[in-house]
């Protein structure tokens, strides 16, 4: 890249940012000689007419407009789903997976994803995919773009760097990383990394209302980092590989797709540090509902009913008097796919590692485990720090269906029922 990569602050804001002085057109987006012979090229991510406050688009001026590249081809990747139609029917169980080891061969972005859990419809613009990226080669002269959905990268072991057309993001674990759709971009590792990844072919994910919490909580608008114009200065070939209708297709063209000198817009890529989250919690009795741990939410058709939320469990303290701590045990009309980046989840200390996955689907009923329900009904009630932890779920209202990867990987925990057999009649009239 030609400039080091900055950062401004801001979700959702309009951004301006040039790595050549003069490079970005003052008073109109497309003069008919766009500075420094540079072509303009606009990236919408939602339709024109679009309400002005969730109006996403981006002026981008680049030295070759994307149109340039080559005829496509079909591209074999049979492990990344699309959609309910590619899941697999199964039984109303609590499905729980194990850490899935980096395997050795060499994978990349692109070859290392790994469908877990498909719903919706990408056509339809509903639904996502929960997806297991294993990756041990970094991209280098090979590009992707989503043209179904954004991408929201949950980071677990190794950190990123992302090269987008709007410039350089890093994310480590503890940091999550949100690419718009339609944007190009490519991903270098440095090492052995396992990143959880949902595809989102719903609403853009936006900041939750906050309602009665007020102006302040949760996350902050601030604390989201997009990056300033980058381009890189050497242009040799690339391969561009496109995700389009549930398929993947590659191209080639002899320059690379990362020739963004300016641009303006607030279609942007982002990243979020989790440690900026403001928690929010009981200082009085019983435990909240976890939608006040919503990071960002993309909405449904329904008021109040997501097409998928991003939850996070964060560290916290935990203070509520006479009150059972852990998540009770419930069932939920939305349902729930989990990750754990770090630490030990309060529910479930021993059986859910780092890595892990689980699926509670609509109405399977969860919850701590005998283990934790032991430990929380006998507990001191005192001010309690949970710390050191980083788990994190998304959820949606369509029901999560696994694939057949998820469930003939080896890693799938056909004892995890067990975790709740300890669990007795207490009942004493």
């Amino acid at each position: 890249m030609s400039a080091d990569p900055g950062y401004q602050g801001g979700f959702g804001n309009q951004f301006a940012t040039e790595a050549v002085p003069g490079a970005l057109p003052q008073g109109r987006n497309s003069p008919q000689r766009p500075p420094h012979g540079l072509y303009a090229e606009l990236l919408s991510g939602t339709a024109f007419t679009a309400p002005r406050h969730q109006n996403l688009r981006t002026w981008l001026y680049r030295r070759r407009p994307s149109v340039a590249v080559g005829g496509y081809q079909a591209y074999a990747q049979p492990l990344w789903k699309t959609g309910a139609a590619d899941g697999v029917a199964t039984p109303p169980d609590p499905l729980r997976w194990q850490p899935i080891p980096v395997p050795d061969e060499p994978l990349d972005f692109v070859d290392g994803m790994r469908t877990i859990v498909v719903n919706g419809d990408a056509e339809a613009q509903t639904g996502v995919a929960a997806h297991l990226a294993l990756v041990n080669r970094s991209m280098t002269r090979r590009a992707f773009v989503n043209a179904d959905a954004e991408m929201l990268l949950v980071p677990q072991q190794g950190a990123l760097t992302v090269t987008t057309e709007c410039g350089v993001l890093r994310a480590a674990p503890g940091e999550v990383l949100l690419l718009p759709r339609g944007m190009v971009f490519k991903v270098a590792v440095d090492g052995a990394s396992r990143i959880y990844v949902c595809e989102n072919y719903g609403a853009p994910f936006r900041l939750p209302e906050l309602g009665p919490i007020g102006s302040n909580g949760l996350a902050n608008a601030r604390d989201f980092r997009a990056p300033v114009a980058a381009f890189e200065a050497d242009d040799g070939a690339h391969e561009i590989v496109r995700k389009f209708g549930g398929a993947l297709w590659a191209a080639r063209q002899d320059h690379t797709p990362f020739d963004v000198v300016a641009w303006h817009g607030n279609l942007v890529p982002y990243v979020y540090d989790t440690r900026t989250f403001m928690t929010i919690g009981s200082i009085s009795f019983d435990h909240p509902d976890p939608s006040i741990f919503t990071v960002l939410t993309s909405p449904s058709d329904t008021p109040g009913v997501a097409n998928c939320d991003f939850v996070i469990f964060p560290p916290r303290w935990m203070v509520a008097e006479d009150t059972f701590r852990p998540p009770w045990y419930h069932r939920n009309v939305m349902s729930e796919f989990m990750g754990l980046v770090h630490g030990q989840y309060d529910a479930k200390p021993e059986g859910f590692r780092p890595g892990g996955m689980s699926l509670h689907d609509c109405m399977v009923p969860h919850g701590p485990d005998a283990e934790a329900f032991d430990k929380a009904t006998h507990a001191a009630l005192a001010p309690h720090k949970l710390d050191a932890t980083l788990a994190f779920m998304f959820e949606s209202r369509w029901r999560f269906r696994p694939t057949a990867y998820a469930l003939s990987c080896g890693a799938l925990d056909t004892d995890y029922a067990g975790c709740w057999a300890g669990l007795q009649d207490r009942f004493r009239p």
